[in-house]
């Protein structure tokens, strides 16, 4: 459960839950890489949580002209995961 930053605050930054897992999800992936941290201090130690904060402080953001829709998301989420049971 998401103690911080609150799921309200979250949301005031991105329009969907959907569309926080996804951002927050991508950004996590992009600090493990070794990506650079865009604050100076975390309360979380987990790269998700981390994502969380940027989001929160509004230093990650989605991307406006991304045309991806979140039903074609959808699908080739569930493609990708048809495909690595095979």
């Amino acid at each position: 459960m998401i103690s911080y930053p609150s799921i309200d605050k979250l949301l005031d930054k991105v329009d969907s839950r959907y569309s926080l897992a996804v951002l927050a999800a991508k950004r996590a992936h992009e600090l493990e890489a070794g990506d650079v941290k865009m604050l100076s201090d975390y309360k979380s130690p987990k790269t998700v949580g981390q994502a969380m904060e940027e989001i929160a402080d509004g230093k990650v953001i989605i991307d406006p002209k991304s045309i991806l829709m979140e039903k074609e998301a959808e699908r080739l989420d569930s493609e990708a995961k048809h495909d690595s049971s095979n």
